[in-house]
């Protein structure tokens, strides 16, 4: 028998790919995840992720903002006038609202600071398959 939280999200294992231009950061976030997410796809850069979620159809993105070729945002949209299903979760460095507010234009569910990942992230992906938005708590800087 499956077992539902509040009847919309199944405890099957969640499938995620990963974007981000740095691969420490990549192999820590791998590792948060690892226990109860699926990692299927990781990727170094924006086109590389817009690819991976339209080939591998992953529940959740996760992508930082500031990255080569196509950046988070740029990869967002391209995502979203595509009707992807798949929700867009930022993990970025920028503390500052106008980046929040860009985020979500572009179709995030989830703004988690760097700072707070090891907070922040499993709740902002959850949020995000429940159907609710999640925003790290800073102070601009």
């Amino acid at each position: 028998m499956l077992v539902e939280i509040n009847d919309r999200v199944p405890l099957a294992k969640i499938r995620v790919v990963l974007a981000d231009d740095h691969q420490a950061l990549l192999a820590r976030v791998r590792r948060l995840l690892a226990e109860e997410y699926e990692v299927v796809g990781v990727v170094a850069n924006g086109s590389q992720a817009v690819e991976a979620v339209l080939t591998l159809n992953p529940d959740v993105l996760v992508i930082d903002i500031s990255m080569p070729v196509l950046d988070g945002l740029q990869a967002a949209r391209q995502l979203q006038k595509a009707h992807c299903r798949t929700k867009v979760v930022f993990l970025t460095i920028h503390e500052d609202h106008d980046f929040v507010a860009a985020a979500f234009s572009a179709g995030a569910v989830g703004y988690v600071t760097k700072t707070c990942l090891s907070t922040d992230l499993v709740p902002a992906i959850l949020g995000a398959m429940q159907g609710r938005t999640f925003v790290s708590s800073f102070t601009p800087r």
